[in-house]
């Protein structure tokens, strides 16, 4: 065991004790059709003249272990359009883990997956962590149904002891099916470190942001939005 400062005992706890059900409430009708389509992440793609894809592309990022594997892939928000023009986030991004389990050597069972979704602030939670830290977080994919507590997900990523990675593990007790299913990949420092340079970059593709800074600029001759004068009216007049 290792020992953690005051300061990180405090925040484990914070993070532990914290759940952040909304956010991942519906992962598993949401990311089914997804996990599937994920691994056609090698399939050829066609591209238009301009070189964009006109299909759907699939970039995961893979860790193949002794006894699971783990697959990070990131998905984009849903916009809803509003009636006095422009669009609005109607759900949040996330990036997706999935876990499958090995069943021999270099083989590995897709159809027992399953998968975590981790919200914005459980993704810097995670880009935060240090050589020697760790957190927690737990999930109830039904509770705004009947099932509520029914299935409890708990992801966790914990220090080795030397310093030298993390185990990353996945825990899904679904009481509906009768099935309780652990998966634990350990991963290198090297592998973390490419985890965290991804998810750094796809953290304000999942928020929208992406959409929003690239709008096309507007005219001086327009008017400023109601939302920006708001702001100076507030911020900078007073």
């Amino acid at each position: 065991m290792f020992k953690l400062s005051q300061l990180f005992f405090r925040s484990r706890n914070q993070l532990t004790q914290k759940r952040l059900f909304v956010e991942a409430a519906n992962d598993f009708q949401w990311l089914s059709g997804m996990s599937t389509q994920a691994g056609l992440s090698t399939a050829r793609q066609k591209f238009m003249p301009d070189g964009r894809s006109a299909a759907k592309i699939f970039a995961p990022y893979s860790i193949y272990k002794g006894k699971a594997a783990l697959s990070a892939s990131p998905i984009p928000p849903t916009f809803s359009k509003l009636e006095s023009g422009g669009f609005r986030v109607d759900r949040r991004g996330v990036i997706a883990l999935t876990f499958w389990p090995a069943v021999g050597e270099r083989k590995y069972d897709w159809d027992k997956r399953q998968t975590f979704a981790l919200s914005a602030t459980e993704i810097g939670s995670l880009i935060s962590l240090g050589s020697k830290d760790s957190c927690e977080f737990f999930h109830d994919p039904s509770i705004l149904s009947s099932n509520a507590g029914q299935v409890r997900k708990s992801f966790s990523i914990k220090a080795h002891d030397n310093g030298g990675g993390y185990f990353i593990s996945l825990s899904v007790v679904n009481n509906i099916l009768k099935t309780n299913n652990r998966f634990v990949v350990p991963i290198t420092t090297a592998e973390f470190a490419v985890m965290r340079t991804v998810f750094n970059f796809a953290l304000p593709h999942i928020m929208g942001w992406d959409h929003y800074t690239n709008q096309p600029p507007k005219s001086v001759d327009e008017n400023p939005p109601k939302v920006a004068s708001e702001f100076m009216a507030t911020e900078w007049d007073r």
